[in-house]
């Protein structure tokens, strides 16, 4: 009866779904302010279409916050789900074989900006509910609460779950915004890496120079911060900045093995890269390297000119965007503050630098022990005839810290991308039979879930 009535509506969904991927709904950028505003209001009218008692776009300092909720019985349990509508900017835009937001279906993925990060897989959650509605399934209440800032921290969602404790009241939290190792190898995570990013500039001279008069005499900001981030590691791969390792978490000997146990092919990964070599931290696999150890990226960096053609200047300054991905026990607002002393204790007297945080977050692991992660276990095992494989992400998602502390509420990650889905860059997509399938499995999440 599910499988039924999403094969005949599937075409319907990818419809809806290509309508809000249309909208370039980009925090970061404030030109796409009144976009944002648009795709939130999308989805309102979607949830209202859907079903729910009452759906509400929630004013924040920044983008509003969408929810919705369906009451079924006050005395059953409740699943908030937790998802964002905002999205990355497309940029480099040349890069993209098809324009990031006019989606289009090649080799049966979706191709658009948000197609998995976090639209698709949002709305996956949204037709979910509405197969449980018109077919009289659903066996609990239902919260939603979608934001418009997660690519850009979520800043204003933390005040939004402190002030909403009672509105937020729930039995545990269901967030589609990981990944799968595969279709044939489903997975649950139960892991996230926490954040600390941050931003540095490098000033030498009062003004950019030419180069021929004044290279060889005056420090170049340029090169001084390349060298000032190549020290950031040392030739093991390890970070350099002191402190950063002092409450890591190391896994056991028995944890490693289970976590290497996982479907893995190491030429694969390469060849789907295109690089002919692996690179990390010495002594660990890379599995461990993207999933519980800690990392410093360089995500940006800019100076000087970048413009068609030569222009032989000296710069007066120089930037770069840095993240740092954090492990169980690391704080973020620690590393930060680790990050900016060691970096300006590595600047030389003939430059000024200047350390920038903009967000964080912290690292979480969630049990497999628990009755709504064995739900979420059975209902792959329905859909995908195969228990599912726990594993460790290398993503993000500070929000499951925050509702643990705020209001003690645990999360299942029941996410259905790849991590070769090219999100946060160009050609970003997401496969139909994710789609499909993840709908059924959240469908079947639910029946399983109340029989806990």
């Amino acid at each position: 009866m599910v499988k039924e009535y999403i094969a005949s509506n599937k075409d319907r969904f990818l419809s809806e779904l290509f309508d809000w991927l249309r909208i370039p709904s980009v925090s970061a950028d404030s030109r796409h302010k009144g976009d944002v505003r648009k795709a939130a209001e999308f989805l309102r009218e979607k949830f209202s279409q859907a079903g729910v008692d009452k759906v509400e776009i929630c004013e924040t300092k920044g983008h509003p916050i969408v929810f919705a909720e369906k009451i079924v019985n006050p005395a059953l349990p409740t699943v908030l789900v937790y998802g964002h509508y905002d999205v990355q900017p497309p940029d480099p835009l040349n890069l993209w074989t098809s324009p990031p937001f006019e989606p289009v279906i090649k080799d049966d993925k979706i191709y658009a900006r948000g197609a998995c990060d976090d639209k698709g897989q949002v709305y996956m959650h949204v037709k979910a509910f509405e197969t449980m509605m018109k077919l009289n399934l659903l066996p609990c209440n239902v919260k939603f609460m979608v934001e418009g800032e997660e690519e850009v921290g979520s800043d204003n969602l933390g005040t939004f779950v402190k002030e909403n404790k009672a509105k937020l009241k729930a039995d545990i939290i269901l967030i589609s915004d990981t990944a799968l190792i595969s279709l044939e190898h489903p997975s649950i995570t139960t892991g996230l890496r926490g954040l600390s990013y941050m931003e540095v500039e490098v000033t030498g001279p009062n003004r950019d120079l030419h180069s021929g008069v004044y290279g060889g005499a005056v420090a170049n900001p340029v090169n001084v911060l390349c060298s000032m981030i190549d020290a950031l590691h040392d030739e093991n791969g390890r970070i350099t900045i002191p402190g950063f390792y002092d409450k890591v978490a190391e896994l056991t000997a028995a944890q490693r093995k289970a976590l290497n146990d996982a479907p893995f092919d190491l030429e694969e990964y390469k060849h789907e890269l295109g690089i002919t070599e692996i690179k990390g931290e010495k002594g660990y696999t890379t599995l461990e390297r993207t999933g519980v150890r800690p990392t410093l990226d360089v995500n940006g960096i800019w100076g000087g000119y970048t413009g068609e053609g030569a222009k032989t200047v000296l710069p007066s300054k120089a930037h770069a965007k840095i993240s740092m991905r954090l492990v169980p026990n690391q704080v973020s607002t620690e590393i930060t503050e680790l990050f900016t002393k060691h970096f300006q204790s590595l600047a030389p007297k003939y430059v000024t630098v200047k350390v920038m945080a903009h967000h964080g977050g912290e690292p979480a692991v969630t049990s497999t022990d628990s009755p709504a992660y064995q739900a979420a276990s059975r209902a792959f095992e329905d859909v995908f005839g195969k228990t599912p494989i726990p594993t460790r992400d290398g993503g993000s998602i500070p929000i499951v810290a925050l509702f643990k502390k705020e209001l003690g509420l645990d999360t299942v990650l029941l996410g259905f991308g790849f991590d070769t889905d090219a999100i946060h860059s160009p050609n970003e997509h997401y496969g139909v039979k994710n789609f499909v399938m993840g709908i059924e499995t959240i469908v079947s999440f639910y029946k399983h879930f109340v029989k806990k």
